[in-house]
């Protein structure tokens, strides 16, 4: 057999190799579930990822006929159900549903056991942007805040030292505002929540659509900007960061669905489209959009490219005021 002829053999070897696990891979689309599909939830019960999770796995179990099984496994501000997840087999009985978190931590922690690689977006399937509050008798604005602290440094307080919510508001007062700001840690949005109600702290950072809204909407709270690129309709008087002074400044947090990295893309697509189906239904809409979530679908690839993005976003916001968590 000549050089050209052996040559022709090992492609066409290659060839019947790849195309038999084409054909696995789209045999086991088919008959995609068999059986129990797990959510890995990264945070406790009865927060807003699992409270997704809990919504999108019930409606998920009814459309494909087996059950979906939640798994809370918080901890390590969601690294815990990462890792767990990143060494689960890819095919698509083991799905985590988590935040932000796993595109932040990608920096956070530089040893976590795992990499954003390990997984594939599912589908990330609502956002809520940050917000900063104050008391009702504190400073009217942002503008008066930010003068206030120039002279008489100012608090705030966020659920924890690695969330999304301190990063944005260190971020905001260290390199925007130039100002200073001491910030004072808790355990949650509810021990947040009762602080800054209470008066014991001057201003509060969080995702908007922890539990801040109706306090907002009372005029419990005052709202003082948002991380957004317009106004938000469930808290329309409260301006964005733009409005006052600070260009392109918006974060956001999402809840999402990922997979082991390998699943096949079948099942991905099928997933996908599935999740999409019952984000869209009016029932689900009302339930989160009054809480300030504002509903988001796409296809695996554009979950990806935001999920990416969002890596380099908070990256640059960690790196700057030198945050790392070992």
């Amino acid at each position: 057999m000549n050089a050209a002829a052996a040559r022709r053999c090992k492609m066409a070897l290659v060839f019947g190799v790849l195309l038999a696990f084409g054909e696995f891979h789209s045999a086991q689309a088919q008959t995609y579930p068999t059986h129990a599909i797990k959510f890995v939830v990264s945070f406790s019960a009865g927060g807003f990822v699992d409270t997704v999770a809990r919504i999108v796995g019930q409606k998920l179990s009814q459309r494909l006929g087996q059950p979906v099984v939640i798994e809370n496994k918080p901890g390590a501000a969601g690294n815990i159900a990462h890792r767990f997840v990143s060494g689960a087999a890819p095919d698509g009985y083991t799905i985590l549903a988590t935040s932000t978190a796993l595109a932040i931590n990608e920096t956070l922690y530089p040893t976590r056991g795992y990499v954003g690689t390990d997984f594939s977006p599912v589908a990330i399937v609502a956002t809520t942007p940050e917000i900063l509050v104050g008391n009702a008798t504190g400073p009217a604005s942002l503008k008066e805040v930010v003068a206030n602290a120039k002279t008489n440094p100012t608090n705030f307080g966020t659920a924890g030292a690695g969330s999304a919510s301190f990063i944005v508001i260190e971020y905001f007062f260290k390199e925007l505002a130039k100002a200073q700001a001491t910030h004072i840690p808790f355990q949650g949005g509810a021990p947040l929540l009762n602080a800054i109600l209470g008066k014991h702290i001057e201003l509060a950072g969080a995702a908007m659509a922890g539990g801040f809204v109706p306090q907002v909407q009372s005029g419990a709270l005052r709202g003082l900007a948002i991380a957004s690129d317009k106004r938000v309709a469930v808290v329309p008087d409260v301006p964005t960061y733009a409005e006052l002074g600070y260009p392109d400044f918006t974060a956001v947090s999402w809840a999402g669905f990922f997979a082991p990295t390998g699943t096949p893309p079948a099942i991905m697509a099928m997933l996908n489209h599935e999740i999409e189906e019952i984000m869209k239904d009016p029932e689900i809409v009302s339930k989160i959009t009054p809480a300030g979530y504002d509903p988001i679908y796409g296809t695996t690839a554009e979950a990806d490219a935001l999920f990416r993005k969002d890596i380099t976003k908070w990256r640059q916001m960690i790196e700057a005021i030198g945050l790392r968590v070992e």
